[in-house]
């Protein structure tokens, strides 16, 4: 049995894989298991990951025939996974030679240690930033979960084998849900642990969770979901309250994206949209926000739809106005 699964999930992934690919070949880590799962792509990602898997046994393929998104391509190689610890690897990203050694490392220097982020190096070609975590050692789970919520720790990481199979990634939506995936496993751990071990993120100019497109509104869904699992584990109360003034604060930051940039996009991508944010706004347990989540005007739930939308429409129409002025 490996010691540890690599998921590496890839859809028209040419330009790149082969720094991905070569970066496993390289580690000094050598008892791995690396499943590599083609979404069907239309390029040459599929012959590349061939040519890799008869270099190295250590390379497994599968090939979808149908294009059904990264967390569903994940749950596919999850099915297979047979190491004692599983991370993911993005098919444009690549690890330093010592990662996976380092992440086991720090396994092994606690028998509670059920989770282990990378440092994260953001390259964009030309520069590379780490990303920026508070200072510590260690964390409980329930202290990761709550630093995630605002990505103060990033999603990267390394989790026990038997957390990652009671948790596979939510397959809500194409975008946003595998965050969801992330913080049930900080929520699962015992302690979540830190590396030096670094894993580099390929920033891209037009990131796919950023761009203008009707799929934004996909946020909203996989944070309903998200609540509905917490609800189902029958979390603790402050819990509920921490992530349901976090899913607050999402939909009126999805509101803004609808309000800036709604004119972009179809009259039926519009209509999806604020399907999407009015199904959100009536999921909302109002009794959880807090005073200081809702003190100020674009924050304040309201007793009707309607007077929500208004004070939205009122709210970033001032701020665009205040924008301008300054």
């Amino acid at each position: 049995m490996p010691k540890v699964t690599i998921l590496v999930a890839a859809y028209n992934a040419s330009a790149y894989l082969r720094c991905c690919l070569d970066s496993l070949l390289s580690q000094t880590l050598d008892d791995f298991q690396a499943i590599c799962v083609d979404d069907a792509s239309t390029d040459d990602t599929l012959s590349i990951l061939r040519e890799y898997q008869t270099r190295d046994h250590r390379i497994e393929v599968i090939h979808l025939s149908q294009n059904q998104g990264q967390a569903h391509a994940r749950n596919i190689g999850l099915a297979q996974a047979r190491g004692s610890y599983i991370c993911m690897l993005d098919a444009d990203d690549w690890f330093s030679p010592n990662a996976l050694q380092e992440a086991v490392d720090a396994f092994n220097s606690q028998e509670d240690i059920d989770s282990v982020l990378f440092e994260v190096s953001l390259d964009d070609g030309e520069h590379a930033e780490t990303y920026a975590m508070p200072q510590f050692q260690t964390l409980s789970g329930k202290e990761a979960f709550r630093l995630s919520l605002t990505w103060q720790i990033h999603g990267l990481y390394m989790v026990r084998a038997n957390i990652h199979m009671q948790y596979p990634y939510d397959e809500t939506c194409l975008l946003y849900s595998d965050d969801n995936t992330t913080r049930l496993h900080f929520l699962a751990s015992r302690r979540v642990a830190r590396c030096s071990g670094v894993y580099h993120y390929r920033q891209h100019a037009a990131s796919s969770t950023h761009a203008v497109t009707v799929r934004r509104f996909d946020y909203l869904r996989a944070n309903e979901s998200m609540l509905k699992t917490l609800q189902k584990l029958h979390v603790t109360s402050d819990i509920l309250i921490q992530y349901e003034n976090h899913r607050w604060l999402n939909i009126i930051d999805v509101y803004m994206f609808y309000h800036v940039h709604g004119k972009s996009l179809s009259a039926d991508d519009r209509r999806y949209g604020i399907r999407q944010l009015h199904q959100a706004w009536k999921s909302i347990h109002q009794e959880l926000l807090t005073k200081k989540t809702i003190c100020k005007l674009g924050y304040y739930p309201m007793p009707t739809w309607c007077l929500f939308r208004f004070e939205e429409w009122l709210y970033f129409t001032l701020r665009g106005l205040l924008g301008k002025n300054r």
